[in-house]
């Protein structure tokens, strides 16, 4: 049970590391995942002249 224990939290951390380095890494490799949507929003503001 000890070793399966060990092994669930080797995994854990491996992941956590994954999830940093694609954090790091990602916007380099793989820019159109990080990229915010490009489209340009207009709406109509109505103010209150009181």
């Amino acid at each position: 049970m000890w070793r399966f224990i060990k092994v669930l939290i080797f995994l854990t951390i491996l992941m956590a590391l994954g999830f940093v380095a694609y954090a790091y890494i990602g916007p380099i490799l793989f820019p159109s995942d990080f990229a915010a949507p490009a489209q340009e929003v207009v709406r109509p503001v109505t103010l209150d002249a009181n």
